[in-house]
């Protein structure tokens, strides 16, 4: 058997090493994915989709010479056009395996991805916002015969495929899917009393693994990009479900080489404060000192800049873009809320490595910069994402700010990046069955409209007569066309991503706080696990360490008192606090 560096080597004989990115070594698997649906398709004189059930049959990815039991697509004098529903989002694109064409020249089709059946049927442009921005998701190609035609690569659940030119004919093998992923065990899990929490759990991780490609990107079919501050929700349920991964560090790694001190991190302060707490999170989970101590000279840039940016009266004067999620950029006095508690959460995060780092008196300036900071008091207002990150930064007190704002109107306020902190906030203040029945509308809410991935924006207000993302919406219905009709900012109708990692914390927070998982000291050497079963009878699960599984399990007895079952590796001192 050839051995894989064997391989390499014959590589670098034909192309000169030189030649060779190998700071884009591609680690993703690709396969072959057969819609479960024919959900739509043209079936009158001018045009028609002839068998098209068969396009819905496990067929071999290969084209061959004759045409047995084909799908044949008609255009005489309007457009043939069939709509492909491959069951749940993906990231890739297509393979289309024709046989012939009746032109001979190439038939020319139109593909169109959406990540929403509705938007897979739009026009690009106009008041429903659908666009080719950052991945090309409608496109136009010539398809000939005897061919395997790949086309795409973007975030989509459905496919429609139109047949342009009049009096042609396609005859099809079937039209394929190919889905680009990291493969990766979810060594993490989650199951409990509540089936719709397990969903909750398992969509999340789901969506946070399509959301690692070569890097973390944000999301799959638009913001293919790395965002330092959007990263953290993602990066923790990563920790929570997989474990320690390259691609975390790599993503770390870019977001720092392409932000030169004294730049921030993708043009907001707030991100490189987000970046600093990964690292710290990253540091607990990982254990991994080799790779702290790369970022030793960056942390102290970090610490410079930060304690420069505290004024006279101990507010955070960071300057432009001042940013904690969207719901709250217009309002000033918000943002310097959050940031000032975000400011706190950062340096404490830079205290603690600088001190692990060697860096004492650095350290030690850390703690005199909290001091400083914590004598001025922002205005939370109505934000709950705000008041949130106040809670954790120890600035203001939980079970208050629960009672005050938090709790109040259950799911509404929430933002799918921010409802990680928020829920955080919550559990502080011994909220579990508040949580529970937040999480329960609001990310179950997406899963009611059909999400297989959780959304870049949500509000439960869209609830109300809404169609599910799996239909198509006739003209004059009545119901609402969610993926069209909402959002806001940078996410405006179909434009809004239904596949953002920032809303996979809830995933990470189950893990946390229901199995009770905290990780005490650095590498996972010592782990505390507190349940909080709420109003579920059991719950269990597993988490990743880098010493292997950890694996948790509670039950309530018949007095309601929970009864834990933990199995860990010999390494791991396991605290259980009931």
């Amino acid at each position: 058997m050839i051995g894989t560096e064997h391989i390499r080597n014959d590589i670098f004989r034909i192309w000169p090493e030189e030649a060779i990115n190998k700071k884009q070594e591609d680690d993703r698997k690709r396969v072959y994915l057969t819609p479960t649906r024919v959900l739509w398709k043209t079936d009158n004189s001018e045009a028609k989709v002839v068998n098209s059930d068969v396009l819905t049959e496990k067929r071999s990815p290969q084209i061959s010479l004759e045409a047995k039991n084909p799908c044949i697509m008609v255009s005489q004098k309007g457009y043939a056009s069939v709509l492909l529903d491959f069951g749940r989002e993906l990231h890739g694109g297509i393979v289309i395996f024709a046989w012939s064409d009746s032109t001979k020249r190439g038939a020319k089709v139109r593909i169109r991805f959406g990540e929403s059946a509705m938007e897979a049927m739009s026009e690009i442009g106009g008041p429903e916002n659908a666009t080719n921005d950052h991945a090309n998701r409608d496109l136009i190609v010539r398809v000939g015969s005897m061919s395997m035609t790949p086309i795409g690569e973007t975030g989509f659940r459905f496919v429609r495929i139109d047949l342009l030119e009049e009096n042609q004919e396609l005859v099809l093998k079937a039209i394929q899917a190919v889905m680009i992923y990291k493969d990766l065990e979810y060594k993490g899990s989650f199951s409990c009393s509540d089936k719709l929490l397990d969903r909750i759990w398992d969509t999340g991780a789901y969506t946070a693994h399509l959301s690692m490609q070569n890097y973390i990107w944000d999301g799959i079919k638009r913001d293919r990009l790395l965002w330092a501050g959007d990263m953290h929700p993602e990066t923790t349920t990563i920790q929570t479900v997989f474990g320690s991964d390259e691609t975390v560090m790599r993503s770390l790694e870019f977001v720092k080489e392409e932000t030169p001190l004294p730049g921030w991190m993708n043009g907001f302060p707030a991100y490189s404060m987000w970046w600093i707490i990964i690292q710290r999170d990253w540091f607990m989970h990982t254990g991994n000192l080799d790779y702290l101590e790369k970022q030793k000279e960056y942390l102290i840039g970090l610490e410079k800049q930060l304690s420069e940016a505290i004024d006279e009266n101990g507010k955070d004067c960071t300057p432009e873009v001042r940013f904690i999620d969207w719901p709250t950029l217009e309002d000033k006095e918000v943002v310097d809320c959050g940031l000032q508690a975000l400011h706190v959460m950062a340096v404490k995060s830079l205290g603690y490595m600088l001190d692990i780092l060697g860096e004492k008196k650095l350290a030690q300036k850390c703690s005199e910069d909290i001091k400083r900071l914590s004598k001025w008091k922002g205005n939370y207002k109505q934000a709950k994402q705000a008041a949130a990150l106040s809670v954790l930064a120890g600035l203001e007190n939980a079970r208050t700010v629960n009672e005050k704002l938090l709790k109040v109107g259950k799911s509404e306020g929430l933002s799918t990046f921010m409802g990680y902190y928020i829920l955080n906030a919550r559990a502080m203040a011994g909220d579990i069955d508040g949580c529970l029945e937040c999480i329960r509308e609001y990310w179950g809410g997406m899963l009611s409209l059909g999400a297989t991935t959780f959304w870049e924006d949500f509000d439960v207000k869209w609830l109300k007569n809404a169609a599910p993302i799996d239909e198509i919406i006739e003209k004059n219905s009545e119901k609402i066309n969610v993926h069209a009709c909402y959002g806001k900012y940078c996410y405006k109708g179909y434009r809004h991503s239904l596949c953002h990692g920032w809303a996979s914390g809830v995933t990470a927070w189950i893990t946390e706080n229901i199995l009770g998982v905290k990780i005490l000291e650095p590498g996972c050497k010592k782990i505390k696990i507190q349940p909080q079963l709420g109003n579920l009878q059991w719950a269990k699960g597993t988490y990743p360490t880098p010493y292997g599984i950890l694996v948790v399990e509670h039950r309530k007895d018949a007095e309601g008192k929970i009864k834990t079952d933990v199995k860990a590796p010999k390494e791991i001192e396991v605290i259980v606090e009931i």
